[in-house]
């Protein structure tokens, strides 16, 4: 079990293979155990690193809310490239995790070596959108207060999951899974690395917001998974990986 320190919270992480380097982060109330077919097969020749964002599985959570942020998150992300020694890496992510390989991207552009967006979306312009999202973040944290890791969701990726705080989850719903502005979906157009859009066929929430990230970053590859849900990488694994190794070999060489 690895971890790495930052600020006195510890982040739990794991690294495989050896190789041109890739982050996967997972979305919101799952863990690294998501990523289990995805790393064993890309770890044959590529050195992956998972992780549990903080509030979340083996990671440390905090007590003071201020801990949990979009910011905090990106700066985690760099000290996991930094603990693997790499300087550049295909920065990859499911929901939660792919917002924040945007984010990522934008704070070091010069450390993104391709992005991989799974079932994700680029965040909201409109201010009313935004709080609309902002407040069904903040019912799922007022549940998980009120009922504790009861409250956790069943879906197929948290499923997989084990989690020590639902305190932890509350501040990282408030803190990371809620927005507060559009600098990650003005960006798109900024993107200057090789993109991945990838969406599970019967992501319904997922489908518009993965066309427009695919319409807004030049030269973004868009796929749809057949018979897929949101957790399109344990709904049609073999498919998932398949797609992610073809994407990986157009960039060998960049």
């Amino acid at each position: 079990m690895a971890t790495l320190e930052r600020g006195g919270v510890k982040i739990f992480y794991e690294i495989a293979g050896k190789g041109p380097t890739v982050l996967l982060s997972h979305g919101y109330s799952a863990t690294t155990a998501m990523w289990r077919a995805q790393a064993d097969d890309l770890a044959r020749d590529h050195q992956v690193i998972v992780w549990d964002m903080r509030g979340h599985g083996e990671s440390d959570s905090p007590s003071d809310a201020s801990a949990y942020s979009e910011s905090a998150t990106v700066a985690d992300m760099a000290a996991l490239l930094d603990a693997a020694d790499c300087r550049r890496a295909v920065i990859g992510g499911l929901s939660l995790g792919g917002y924040m390989s945007l984010a990522f991207h934008l704070a070091h552009p010069e450390r993104t070596r391709a992005l991989m967006l799974f079932d994700t979306g680029p965040g909201y312009r409109n201010d009313t959108a935004r709080a609309d999202w902002n407040r069904t973040a903040g019912a799922r944290a007022e549940q998980l207060e009120q009922r504790g890791l009861d409250a956790v969701g069943r879906s197929s990726e948290v499923a997989l999951s084990r989690h020590r705080s639902a305190q932890g989850l509350a501040h990282a719903a408030r803190g990371m899974l809620a927005q507060v502005d559009a600098r990650i979906i003005d960006h798109l157009p900024d993107v200057r690395v090789p993109t991945l859009v990838l969406v599970g066929e019967r992501d319904k929430p997922y489908l518009a917001a993965t066309d427009y990230m695919a319409r807004k970053i030049p030269g973004a590859s868009k796929v749809i998974v057949p018979g897929a849900g949101h957790a399109s990488n344990l709904d049609q694994p073999a498919a998932f990986n398949a797609i992610v190794r073809d994407f990986l070999v157009t960039i060998k060489d960049l």
